[in-house]
Order: C-alpha cells, then structure tokens, then sequence
C-alpha cells in the first residue's frame, strides 16, 4: 500500500488508540511487524500543546518512518495550524480524526460527531491538506447511527479534498464497541474510491484479517484493541497473508522478554511514577489469558516502583515457563 511516498508494508497498520498507541507501544508494534503505527490523538487547540500529557504523545525522537500524528478538533484554522505544528515536530503523515466515539470528544463536536456535518467535514478535509507538504489521511466510521449511515459520501469528499487514504471503523458512532463489525459499507467506499482504504473493525486473527481483505477489496487492514497485550499480533497477520500458514504462537520466555522490554520503554519515557501507572493496563491485557491471572495483577497493581514491577513480572512469568504455580502470597 502505498499513501504519498511511502510504501506501507506489511499492509497491517496500528490504530490510533487513545491511552494506548503512545510511542512506547508504536515502537513495539514496529518491531513486532504492523507496517505502520498510528499515534493517539493529539488536540488542535494550541493552549494544550505545551503539557506533559501533549508533550508525551508528540515526541517522535528515534521512532521508525514514517511517523504517522493523528489530531482531533473541530475548527478548520486550529486544525490547520496542528498539522503544521505537528509536521514540524517530526510528523511525516498527518491523520485526522473523525472516528472516536467516546462522549466527551462527540460533544465537542469533534470525532465521529464530525460526520454529522458535510459541509464542515469538507472544510476542514481542505484546510488541512492545504496547510502541510505530507500526505494527510482521515479515520471515519460508517456513521452516526444505523439510519445515519454516510460513510460513502464523507469518502467522496474526503477524495475529493486530496486525502492520501481512509480508514473506516465498521460501526456506526452509536455502537461504540458493542455488537459486530460490518464490512459491506467498506466494501462500498473501496469500490467507489481510488486512494488506499483501509478495513478496521473486529479484526482479531489473521484469518480475519484475510476474511477482511477479501470480502471488502480494502488495501490494508488496520487493527486495535486485539493487539493491547498481543502486539505479535501484526507478524502473525503479515506473515498469514505472505503465505497463507499460521506463525506459531511465541513461546513463554519470549512474550516474558517482550513485556519486560515494554515496562522498561514505559518507566523510561514516562518516569518512574507515572510509567508504573501507565503500565498496570499493559499488564493486565498480557496476562489476561494466564494461569493465576486475577492474583498476579492484584499483587502487581500494588506495586510503587519499577523494580518491584519488573521483579514481580519476571518471577511470575518464570513460572509459567518452568510450569509451576505461582505463589502470589510469597510474592506478596
């Protein structure tokens, strides 16, 4: 897949997840084989720019080409005025944001709110492609509601307005995350578009992820909450799609050095404090499928510092690879 010069493949992309797609995961995810890796949102209005939360999620320092910012807002000028400032951090792909369901972002009108105004929706589509030299690309989903579906003719303007590519959410807004994906209304705008469509949505293996591509003719699939404690989700997909044969699932000793590693990326960026916080959800999606699940995450969610966090992680998972049961009371 190919969005303004840069080739994008594996055609497996990272969503943009707030909370979640910050860059220690983008970093993991890139390794591990998504083509691509999406940040969380970042807020047009500049008076947020300059704080730690902001900060964070625009620091692209080493990160992996090409650097893909999602921004979120309803103005077309500040939204405008973001992309550049983003670009101008280190930004090569600029992503809108029209796609988030959560409450307080619909309520300002921003999100998936967006699509409930054409006209608007057009007008910011051009002022940013207008205000940077980097391909801009834009996440929708197939509507506000089931009667409120117009995700075909927000993808004619967005093409119209000089999007370098779309993805779309098989939900409408008022779904959320409930119920199921569909994929006919994907079908619809890859068939009516010329630029790269992407299918996001429930894709959670990757015989799914093949089932997608097929039945919707999308040029990649990008995915979400089922890599949040699976990141080696993304080679898997690419390589099922290469050759159609499963990667085997990665060992104990590797998912354990996995974690590891992003415990430490997470104390690293965030400091000591607030990378043991941001860490707790991490943990809980890697072990959620585990023996002993429920009693390691409540002896690891206690812990103040780093170095109980990695010792409390590395000792449980130890455990697993020598097949014994965890003593959560000893580790306690």
């Amino acid at each position: 897949m190919q969005i303004g010069p840069y080739r994008i493949e594996p055609r497996v992309v990272l969503a943009p997840m707030a909370g979640v797609t910050d860059k220690p995961f983008r970093m993991l995810c890139k390794r591990l084989g998504a083509g691509l890796c999406v940040s969380e949102m970042t807020i047009s209005d500049p008076k947020f720019w300059h704080t730690n939360k902001s900060l964070h999620r625009m620091d692209h320092a080493g990160e992996p080409d090409p650097i893909s910012v999602q921004i979120a807002g309803t103005d077309p000028a500040m939204l405008a005025e973001a992309a550049r400032y983003n670009v101008d951090h280190g930004a090569q792909l600029i992503d809108i944001n029209m796609g988030c369901p959560a409450k307080k972002v619909c309520n300002t009108w921003a999100g998936s709110a967006l699509m409930r105004d054409e006209p608007l929706v057009a007008r910011i589509l051009s002022a940013v492609v207008a205000a940077v030299d980097v391909p801009v690309t834009l996440k929708i989903r197939t509507g506000w509601a089931a009667d409120q579906k117009n995700a075909l003719t927000i993808a004619r303007i967005a093409e119209d307005s000089g999007i370098a590519s779309l993805a779309v959410h098989g939900r409408t807004r008022d779904q959320h995350y409930t119920g199921h994906a569909e994929y006919d209304t994907i079908a619809a705008v890859k068939a009516a578009l010329r630029i790269p469509v992407l299918a996001n949505g429930d894709i959670d293996s990757p015989e799914k992820a093949a089932f997608v591509l097929r039945h919707t003719g999308a040029d990649a699939v990008m995915i979400g909450r089922a890599a949040q404690g699976r990141p080696w989700i993304f080679r898997e997909v690419a390589h099922y799609l290469a050759t159609g044969e499963k990667l085997a699932e990665p060992s104990l000793q590797e998912v354990r050095d996995v974690l590891l590693g992003h415990l430490a990326h997470l104390h690293a960026f965030y400091g000591e404090v607030a990378g043991v916080r941001i860490a707790r959800k991490h943990l809980g999606w890697y072990a959620k499928d585990r023996p002993e699940n429920a009693a390691f995450r409540a002896v690891v969610n206690r812990a103040e510092d780093a170095d109980a966090q990695l010792r409390l992680t590395r000792e449980y998972f130890d455990a697993l690879v020598a097949g014994v049961a965890w003593d959560a009371a000893a580790a306690a």
